[in-house]
């Protein structure tokens, strides 16, 4: 055994053990217009401010919104005769022999409106953080009280973008001696418990099984492989620094909220179909504040509207402020075609802006034989 590993083992008291990743309760100062949990963790954890009355758009009241009437378009027999054979040509059991030979019966184009509204809200929380102190400036309290959460400015992204910006508040940095290290730069390894060496398979007993340790050759000593043989390992939160630089982050949120309504006109389609397609937007309304749509011939339409709208004003000014909302009205084409095939009659349906096909049976199918 050479020198230094006869060394190893040494016990240095002056080296902590590892204390909490975060901060302890109490070990972080309060900052004026930012309390809540001091303890640096996930995101669930930020406190949420929500916004002062001032600052969320206040609704008039018995305001209503009127829509202009809209022609149901339908598809002529060439635009769903190719249409279906776009679609038998991406299924490679359906032969393109009936699409191209069938005869259609009628073809019969169905109302459907889809309502969407939008609601794009800012949200503001924070959190503590820290990074480890090596000399860099530190923007105190000492230069000032730290402005409100909803004070400090921010550049708005272009209107129903989804973005997070995370800021770091002004005059709320300090710095603290290291809580993991205490100071040290330094801890104590967990894994030989700061001694440098220990056979942790036989935990330091010379003896596995009523065997002499094959690991440590019977001597119940080993150089740690956790530490190299030190005792220690460099703090992992200050990584040697020993302070820790303090200060409150700031979380701006910008999201999209939508809700979309298809009233079920046509109970042999699937309605799951028309969230990949395309529609007519005839009517959009856009404003700070949108109000319920009223007169509107489907009054399905006007009641998910009025919904809609109370859920949306209820739900994000409580906890966001609103930036801008925004309501549409597409009409998505939808036509039932019938047509007959070798005397049995069937029907399929062609669907969006992109005359996309459903149909439940089509007349014949390849065979590999």
């Amino acid at each position: 055994m050479d020198e230094k590993e006869e060394n190893l083992g040494s016990f240095d008291p002056n080296i902590p053990e590892e204390g909490p990743s975060a901060p302890p309760p109490g070990w972080l100062e309060d900052i004026h217009g930012y309390q809540g949990p001091n303890k640096e963790g996930p995101e669930d954890d930020e406190p949420l401010y929500p916004p002062p009355p001032a600052y969320n758009p206040q609704p008039e009241l018995n305001r209503s919104t009127s829509v202009p009437t809209v022609r149901v378009p339908s598809v002529s027999e060439d635009v769903a005769r190719d249409a279906l054979l776009k679609f038998v040509e991406s299924k490679w059991k359906y032969s393109s022999k009936p699409a191209r030979n069938l005869t259609f019966k009628d073809l019969k184009p169905v109302t459907v409106y889809r309502y969407r509204l939008e609601t794009y809200t800012e949200t503001r929380t924070s959190a503590w953080q820290f990074e480890p102190y090596n000399g860099q400036p530190v923007d105190g309290p000492q230069h000032g009280m730290s402005p409100p959460p909803w004070d400090i400015p921010v550049s708005v992204p272009p209107v129903y973008t989804d973005k997070v910006e995370k800021i770091r508040v002004p005059h709320s940095s300090f710095v603290k001696m290291c809580h993991k290290c205490r100071g040290c730069g330094r801890t104590r390894c967990s894994g030989c418990f700061g001694r440098g060496m220990r056979c942790t398979f036989c935990h330091g007993h010379g003896r596995a099984r009523n065997k002499r340790c094959t690991s440590c050759h019977g001597r119940g000593r080993k150089r740690c492989l956790s530490c190299r043989g030190d005792g220690y390992k460099t703090c992992s939160v200050c990584h040697g620094a020993q302070n820790l630089l303090h200060f409150i982050q700031l979380t701006v949120t910008w999201k999209n909220h939508v809700s979309n309504f298809i009233p079920d006109r046509q109970p042999d389609f699937p309605d799951r179909k028309f969230e990949k397609v395309s529609g007519d937007p005839f009517f959009i309304d856009e404003n700070v504040l949108v109000y319920p749509i009223q007169g509107f011939p489907d009054k399905e339409i006007c009641d998910v509207s009025t919904k809609f709208t109370n859920e949306h004003l209820l739900r994000f000014t409580s906890t966001s402020r609103i930036l801008q909302q925004r309501q549409t009205i597409e009409l998505v084409p939808l036509t039932h075609a019938f047509y007959s095939y070798n005397g049995k009659d069937y029907s399929f349906f062609v669907y969006g802006t992109e005359n996309k096909v459903f149909t439940s049976k089509y007349p014949t199918t390849c065979t590999l034989f």
